[in-house]
C-alpha cells in the first residue's frame, strides 16, 4: 500500500519493475515533506510517542510503518477488525515486537487500548469514541468513518502529498491534546494564563519515559491526600498520572507533608519541571 514516504517508493519501484521503465523520475520529482517535518518539530511531540494502531488491516499495517519509520513513535498495539487480513497484520506486529489483535468486538480493543496506556491512538470511528472517553488524542486512519475527522474525504492518503497529510492529521492531535491537558491542569501558572502567549510547551513538560509511567497505583500509605487534591490529580491524564503521584507523594515526604493538598501538588509540579 504506497501509504508513507517509504511504502510509496517501495510502491513506484516495483510498479516500474513490471512496466520496464525507470522509476527516478518519479521519485526525484515528487518528494514527500513528511522528513523534513519530523526531523524539525520538537521532539517531545514525536520521538518515542506510545501509539496505538487499528484498523482495517492494509490501513493499519501501512500507518504502523509510517508511525514507527518514518515519525518515531513507539508501537505499542497492533490490531484489524479484518479477518481475511489477520495473517499480514501478525506478521507485521511480530516485526514491530507486539502482539496482533485480531477482533470485532469494540470493548476488546477499547480494554487493549487501555492496558497499553498510549499517548496517540490511530484507528476507526469506534476507537475515536474509545480515545475521548480515555482522554487521549486520536486521528481516523480507517473505515468505518464518520465524516469528522476523516482525511480521505477531502485530502489524500496515500502517495507522498498523501504522506505530507498523514504527518498534519496525525501529529496535529497529538499536540492539541497534549496543550489541552496542560492548559486545564496548570491553567492558575503565570506562563499559561489568558494574558500569556503560546507556549508550545518548552522544556520541562515531560517527556517519553514519563509516558511509561502510565499505571495510577495506588496511594502511599504515609501520604494522606486531600479531596480537592485527589480530584485535581484525576484531571491529569491517566498514562502520566501514577507519575505526578509518586512525584507529589516523594515531595510531600521530603518535607514532612502530613496531607497532600492541591497546593501541594502545584508545588510539586513546579519543582520537578526545573
Amino acid at each position: 500500500m504506497p501509504i508513507g514516504v517509504g511504502a510509496t517508493r517501495d510502491f513506484v519501484a516495483e510498479l516500474a519493475a513490471l512496466a520496464g521503465v525507470d522509476p527516478a523520475p518519479v521519485l526525484a520529482g515528487a518528494p514527500s515533506r513528511l522528513p523534513w517535518y519530523s526531523r524539525s518539530v520538537d521532539s517531545n511531540y514525536l520521538t518515542g510517542k506510545r501509539v496505538f494502531v487499528f484498523g482495517d488491516a492494509s490501513h493499519a499495517i501501512a500507518a504502523a510503518r509510517v508511525a514507527t519509520e518514518e515519525l518515531g513513535f513507539t508501537l505499542v498495539g497492533l490490531g484489524s477488525y479484518s479477518r481475511e487480513g489477520a495473517r499480514e497484520l501478525r506478521e507485521a506486529a511480530a516485526r514491530h515486537g507486539v502482539e496482533a489483535l485480531v477482533t470485532d468486538d469494540y470493548l476488546a480493543v477499547e480494554a487493549a487500548i487501555a492496558a497499553s496506556q498510549p499517548e496517540l491512538v490511530l484507528g476507526t470511528q469506534m476507537e475515536r469514541h474509545v480515545a475521548k472517553r480515555l482522554g487521549i488524542p486520536c486521528a481516523v486512519i480507517s473505515a468505518p468513518v464518520h465524516v469528522q475527522d476523516f482525511p480521505a474525504r477531502f485530502s489524500p492518503q496515500m502517495g507522498f502529498e498523501g504522506a505530507n497529510v498523514l504527518f498534519d492529521t496525525w501529529v496535529h492531535p497529538l499536540m492539541m491534546g497534549l496543550e489541552e491537558h496542560l492548559l486545564g491542569l496548570f491553567r492558575d501558572d503565570f506562563e499559561f494564563s489568558d494574558d500569556a502567549a503560546p507556549s508550545h510547551l518548552g522544556a520541562g513538560h515531560g517527556n517519553a519515559a514519563a509516558a511509561a509511567e502510565a499505571a495510577d497505583p495506588a496511594p502511599d500509605a504515609q501520604s494522606d491526600w486531600s479531596s480537592d487534591a485527589e480530584r485535581e490529580l484525576g484531571k491529569i491524564p491517566f498514562f502520566v498520572r501514577g507519575k505526578a503521584r509518586r512525584n507529589t507523594e516523594r515531595f510531600a515526604r521530603e518535607r514532612g507533608l502530613a496531607t497532600i493538598t492541591v497546593g501541594t501538588l502545584y508545588d510539586a509540579k513546579a519543582h520537578y519541571a526545573r
